[in-house]
């Protein structure tokens, strides 16, 4: 009850977590039932809960680690350095998406790690290609056996921060999902920053704010990114 009080969450958030406090009470010690609401309790304490104040945006230290780390990329680099200066100016926290596109091996996912280092915020990465489950993406609801939060909210909680640089490896081989939902479908709530504040996974149960993490996307080629998708990059 006690890291729960101190964790910093919203109050809707905070006031289910002290339910689920209560019903771990009243459960036996013996029991299914006591496992998955720990587990669950587990994850809502592991997830960082406030944002940390965002240090300034030195242009010309980012331009000097991207111009390290790769050889060429010049309108790349440029690109790159455009949308760090427009996110300068704006001085809000409010993440974005960007796209690298090319071929394999250009250095797209190396260049996610050099905008992290830049910006000095946590680097992770997670690969998107043959996911053909929404649930990878949304999580499962609890109800389920061996329930599990889908990929994104790991992530922030691997990475223990509200503002991670989260690169999402290979968009364009997402599978498009049969009787198990479409993933890329679901991936366009995460990438719209007007609702992403609020993201709902399906374990979780309560909006997550994930407004402030600096979304990259890679992929080989546009033809296998659904439109609606591509325009919110």
């Amino acid at each position: 009850r006690t890291r729960i009080e101190e964790a910093g969450m919203p109050e809707e958030v905070k006031k289910a977590a002290l339910e689920e406090v209560k019903k771990l009470d009243t459960a036996g010690r013996e029991g299914t039932e006591q496992n998955m609401i720990r587990n669950y309790l587990d994850f809502i304490l592991e997830l960082p809960w406030q944002p940390e104040t965002a240090a300034d945006i030195d242009l010309e230290q980012a331009r000097k680690i991207l111009e390290e780390g790769h050889y060429g990329l010049d309108k790349v680099k440029e690109r790159i350095i455009q949308h760090l200066a427009v996110m300068k100016l704006k001085n809000e926290d409010k993440g974005s998406a960007l796209l690298l596109v090319g071929p394999p091996g250009t250095g797209k996912t190396s260049l996610g790690k050099s905008i992290a280092e830049a910006l000095g915020r946590k680097y992770i990465r997670m690969s998107l290609g043959g996911i053909r489950d929404e649930s990878e993406i949304r999580g499962h609801r609890r109800t389920y056996v061996g329930a599990m939060p889908g990929r994104i909210l790991q992530s922030i909680r691997r990475a223990g921060a509200m503002e991670p640089v989260l690169v999402l490896d290979e968009i364009d081989k997402l599978m498009p999902g049969g009787f198990s939902g479409d993933p890329a479908s679901a991936l366009l709530e995460v990438l719209d920053p007007e609702q992403n504040d609020t993201f709902t996974d399906h374990y979780l149960d309560h909006p997550y704010d994930l407004s402030r993490v600096f979304f990259i996307a890679t992929a080989n080629s546009l033809d296998g990114i659904p439109a609606p998708l591509l325009d919110r990059m």
